[in-house]
């Protein structure tokens, strides 16, 4: 189920004995967790009743030991697991084709199958595994960590905001604090903030409180000072600098974003946008800034004029090849970041020497 249809739901109906909550979103599930805890426990039992566990600590049959076990304390509790992506089998055994028994070696899956079926009551037990997402590399993983919680009848799923989702998000998060946004105005933020849902929350809170004395209406030149990795200039003036060739000019810029805070992994999502929107522009064939506004708006991509001339100055400095090419040392780049050997900046200093070597 969704989120909203959890919220829904727990707001009408006692809470299930035992959830999965999976996906990497962080805003909705912090309001999930909260309805919950709000469900099960009152203030005055959540000091014995509120039990926190981790899967990279305990393992799952520990786990459900506990749930099984009466506590002389709290009558109620709720339990929760983080790192459930944790429990699932590793190596040899991952790649089993009989994955249920194998895993099944330590008695965890099993323990979990028939306390699923006979779950203890007044216990209501979250498994939290937001580690992975549903779509692109993570899918695989994520399709196994399914599999693996099979037994669990409630799952809710915490997929990442798309832009439009996003979009509608800050809008109604914008209207209940009285800030004006208009479109291009919205679009950046969005952008911004990665469609990331917390993230857009905190800095509406902030342009918020910003924009009082002005009847709560800002500017995109106010959300491109206030809001951190807004700075779109300095990542274009990268674009161009590897447009050109120009290798010590962009390593000049990654460090100024590196200076300015900048959220690395953001800056490279800004670029593989760029980069795709730029092919696109270049294989559909379109000549000018307005085509390139007309045409993704047609597909239903927001577009303002700044970041159609953005797209159509990549689109018209970089060759195909070489646009090919960057958004497969994006992928690259992406990964490196994710696997936590080596420092962001490393990372994208990698990226620049590969593509200016390659352009």
């Amino acid at each position: 189920m969704s989120p909203d249809q959890f919220l829904r739901t727990i707001s009408k109906q006692p809470p299930e004995p035992v959830y999965l909550f999976a996906g990497p979103e962080s805003y909705r599930r912090t309001a999930c967790r909260a309805a919950l805890l709000d469900k099960v426990l009152t203030p005055d039992e959540r000091e014995e009743g509120y039990v926190r566990h981790d899967l990279d600590e305990l393992g799952l049959a520990e786990v459900i030991d506990d749930a099984r076990s009466m506590s002389l304390f709290a009558s109620r509790r709720l339990i929760v697991v983080t790192s459930a992506e944790s429990a699932l089998p590793r190596g040899r055994a991952a790649r089993d084709d009989d994955e249920e028994d194998s895993s099944a070696k330590d008695g965890g899956a099993a323990a979990l199958t028939a306390y699923c079926k006979d779950p203890t009551p007044g216990v209501v037990l979250v498994f939290d595994a937001r580690k992975w997402d549903f779509d692109g590399e993570d899918k695989a993983k994520m399709e196994r960590l399914r599999k693996f919680y099979a037994a669990i009848p409630s799952a809710v799923e915490f997929a990442r905001l798309s832009a439009q989702d996003a979009r509608l998000f800050a809008q109604d998060y914008a209207s209940t604090h009285s800030l004006r946004l208009g479109n291009a105005e919205m679009d950046l933020l969005v952008e911004a903030t990665a469609a990331d849902a917390s993230r857009i929350a905190t800095e509406i809170e902030k342009l918020a409180l910003f924009a009082q004395s002005r009847g709560g209406k800002v500017t995109i030149d106010d959300i491109a000072t206030l809001v951190p990795n807004a700075q779109e200039t300095t990542i274009f003036n990268l674009v161009n600098a590897l447009a050109r060739r120009n290798r010590m000019e962009s390593m000049q810029l990654l460090d100024t974003l590196v200076r300015e805070g900048e959220y690395l992994p953001l800056a490279l999502t800004f670029l593989s946008g760029i980069f795709r929107m730029a092919l696109a522009a270049r294989e559909q064939g379109l000549r000018s800034t307005q085509d390139v506004q007309s045409f993704f708006q047609r597909q239903g991509v927001p577009m303002w004029r700044a970041r159609a001339e953005q797209i159509y100055t990549a689109s018209s400095r970089f060759p195909r090849e070489t646009l090919e090419t960057g958004l497969q040392l994006v992928f690259r780049a992406d990964r490196d970041m994710k696997s936590a050997r080596v420092d962001d900046r490393v990372v994208m200093e990698d990226f620049v020497l590969r593509l200016t070597a390659t352009t």
